[in-house]
């Protein structure tokens, strides 16, 4: 989608936004636009709402995340759990990731396969931009956006390329202390005639590493692998074909729960986790569409196989696509199409059984991103959905619904916007986890029950210098948002297949930002609520959602003008909650979240006379704090069967180098 607007210099920007340190945004597909300097603002890549977070490959390259943790650590609506990339799991306002729309280059991921693992493995590296629609999502982010949507874009070509080269690389070194972590990777990228090829491989090693006590995290040693090719052509048209392959491979020996440190009496202290995750994607757009008829398809193929011990295997398997067309109006666009995904989900346990349920979903939508006005910008569709689910016995579940989108905003004054959004989904209904399935479960001669979600949220977005020139740098901006989402499927093994929990999220965001000629400070404080069947929640909820509540994040950037150094810091802190668990037992007694605050600092060096070499030296956790990130499991627990908690990191310096050819 493009969406071209002239005049008004803020058309389409969401109210909470990640800026980079040079005033820039980019949205997937696109490359940096300055938006003080254009008078025309483009649109294009990942679909979207209004009123959502991006982080963009300046942000990337600047955080230079390892793992999800870091990459969304500036990102007030989101938080990751746990301290190790393959148990790490992603909350958007408290709701877990599997009741959101994932994609991945516009593939479907939906890997819900044991609740002691994590959800979506992805390499940071390999991102350009990451979309953030947090409960009101856009029809065309695809079926079940329950919660919102997450959308990850890789990069391309033309971002690693300056104009006029043609052939590039670059190689990259990363050694952190903590652990002996040693990383390196390595990427290959040209053009010619129309074509473009990338290539990208890395591996990453190293020992297991030790909290703010200085105690070894058991089960906490790296041994990842990661690659990306991509192959494009751009037809004199401006359509453009490309195809990519993904891989993530994580393979070591774990915590036997991978989610905790501890053990159970009677379980071995570790065993082998293997997770390989596969993306396989096709797309064909034009990029300069014109006029009504500007056909689009996407179609794509994803993988995921966890295997645990020495035989026990889960796996993921899709097949999902779009096909679309994109009709550029005068005030905007309208995307309207079909979508559909063939699922399923499969547990082998060759000393017991072996289970496997599949889902088909059929879908048709339409979105429409328009400016009525130079002081408005609405965005808004609908989609209607058959779902159906096959039980591991062959029991089928037919569910249909509708679901509607709305988002706005308006310029009040020259300083002031107001937004505001509100959807309606029909989720279908979820696979169970193939580690939870069982062969003896009986479905309702009914069929299982769809999921549904009503979201909505209200912003105001201040601009300062519209009150004095003295705060032209100052940006303020509170958002409050609230998810309901009946009937979402909470399968047992002992308990069946038909077991459902609602969820409630509410709470607010508020965000402040300065901008200076060379960097910029920004702080923000949210408040996020989650309830489970009425309690509210915990962390033993494992495809629902988890207790955040208030935090309080903040960071920093700073260039030397002519000198080649950045320095930068961020800063965490979440505030002491009280724990209340929905599935808690009298053996899991409760106890209050604990409170923590974790600092990171870094300086950037890039060399005026040879600007291919970017070296950087980052301390993480510089005060050595021993804590457990707020989504992580347990953590509210006082008894816990023998059960220990998984710290994160404690004091690191991570010193890292890439150089471009």
């Amino acid at each position: 989608m493009m969406l071209r607007i002239t005049g008004k210099k803020r058309a389409l920007l969401p109210l909470l936004i990640s800026f980079s340190l040079s005033n820039q945004i980019v949205f997937a597909d696109e490359k940096a636009v300055d938006y003080e300097r254009l008078e025309k603002i483009e649109v294009e890549g990942v679909r979207t709402a209004l009123g959502g977070d991006n982080i963009n490959l300046v942000d990337i390259e600047r955080i230079n995340p390892n793992d999800l943790q870091d990459l969304f650590r500036g990102t007030p609506s989101v938080q990751v759990g746990s301290s190790l990339p393959i148990s790490q799991k992603v909350y958007v306002n408290g709701i877990e990731e599997t009741n959101l729309a994932v994609t991945i280059d516009g593939a479907r991921q939906n890997n819900k396969l044991f609740h002691h693992a994590g959800t979506n493995l992805i390499d940071p590296e390999l991102l350009k931009a990451v979309r953030v629609d947090a409960g009101v999502a856009p029809a065309d982010a695809g079926p079940g956006a329950l919660g919102g949507s997450l959308a990850y874009e890789t990069k391309d070509v033309s971002d690693l390329l300056v104009d006029g080269d043609n052939f590039g690389g670059a190689i990259g070194l990363e050694y952190n202390s903590n652990g002996h972590v040693f990383d390196r990777n390595l990427s290959l990228y040209g053009r010619s005639g129309g074509f473009e090829a990338l290539g990208y491989i890395k591996r990453a090693t190293g020992n297991e590493f030790e909290d703010g006590d200085n105690n070894e995290v058991i089960g906490s040693e790296t041994a990842f692998k990661s690659g990306l090719i991509k192959l494009a052509y751009l037809h004199d048209s401006g359509y453009r074909a490309k195809v990519s392959f993904e891989k993530v491979d994580d393979d070591a020996d774990r915590p036997f729960r991978a989610n905790f440190a501890g053990r159970f009496s009677g379980d071995a202290l570790t065993r082998q986790y293997q997770l390989v995750r596969e993306t396989v994607a096709l797309s064909i757009k034009d990029e300069t569409p014109e006029g009504l008829f500007n056909p689009y398809i996407k179609i794509a193929r994803t993988e995921t196989d966890l295997a645990t011990g020495e035989t026990d295997t889960g796996a993921y398997k899709s097949v999902n696509g779009t096909l679309a067309n994109e009709f550029v109006l005068g005030m905007g666009t309208v995307d309207a199409g079909f979508d559909f995904y063939d699922d399923s989900s499969k547990g082998d346990f060759p000393a017991f059984y072996v289970v496997e349920e599949k889902a088909r979903n059929y879908g048709v939508f339409t979105q429409a991103r328009i400016a009525p006005s130079q002081q408005t910008r609405v965005s808004f569709g609908g989609r209607y959905d058959e779902h159906q689910l096959e039980g591991v016995e062959g029991t089928d579940s037919n569910n249909e619904g509708w679901s509607g989108n709305f988002s706005g905003e308006f310029d009040a004054t020259s300083f002031m916007t107001l937004s505001a959004g509100y959807s309606h989904v029909f989720g279908g209904v979820q696979l169970a986890e193939p580690y939870r399935a069982s062969p003896t479960w009986v479905y309702p001669a009914g069929g299982l029950k769809s999921a549904n979600a009503e979201n909505s949220y209200i912003g105001l977005e201040v601009k300062g210098g519209g009150l004095s020139p003295d705060l032209s740098g100052l940006t303020l901006a509170v958002k409050l948002f609230k998810t309901d989402i009946n009937d979402l499927r909470d399968e047992e093994f002992g308990g069946g297949p038909d077991i459902y929990s609602e969820l409630e999220s509410d709470g607010f965001e508020i965000n402040g930002r300065y901008d200076w000629q060379s960097g910029f400070a920004r702080v923000s404080y949210a408040d996020i609520d989650v309830e489970i069947n009425g309690i509210e929640g915990g962390t033993e909820a494992q495809y629902i959602g988890t207790a955040i509540g208030r935090s309080l994040r903040g960071d920093f950037i700073h260039a030397f003008d002519y000198t080649g150094i950045t320095i930068g810091a961020d800063v965490q802190h979440y505030f002491e909650e009280d724990g209340t668990d929905t599935f808690s037992t009298p053996m899991r007694q409760q106890g209050a979240f604990e409170k923590y605050t974790v600092v990171n600092a870094f300086v950037g060096y890039t060399p005026l006379v040879f600007q291919d070499l970017t070296l950087r030296a980052t301390v993480s956790n510089v005060f050595d704090e021993t804590y457990v990130d707020r989504a992580s499991y347990g953590q509210e627990y006082t008894n816990t069967f023998d059960t220990q908690l998984l710290n994160e990191q404690g004091r690191s310096l991570i010193l890292s180098a890439k150089l471009r050819f």
